[in-house]
């Protein structure tokens, strides 16, 4: 059962990433630089998944990282984000 529900939230939570390297790939108005990275692991200790993002364009930069743990004592997580836009123009 622990297998079961590190599995599925490892899936969970990789889902997002997936969806933000796609909106990542799409963007192509203006000069812009991306910069992301995952990581997962499941164990028999535990599972877990980190990611990391930054991005700068001609709207403004943003950066956000993340990182979640599941084991048999709970599941524990961080996640940090910042970001300034251009305004008017």
């Amino acid at each position: 059962m622990r297998t079961v529900r590190r599995v599925l939230a490892v899936s969970a939570l990789t889902v997002p990433l997936v969806i933000g390297c796609a909106g990542l790939a799409s963007a192509h108005e203006g000069i812009e630089a991306n910069f992301g990275k995952g990581y997962f692991t499941v164990g028999p200790n535990g599972a877990g998944v980190a990611g990391v993002e930054s991005h700068v364009g001609p709207d403004g930069v943003s950066h956000a990282d993340f990182w979640i743990w599941a084991d048999d004592n709970g599941t524990s997580g961080s996640f940090t984000g910042s970001g300034a836009n251009v305004v008017g123009g």
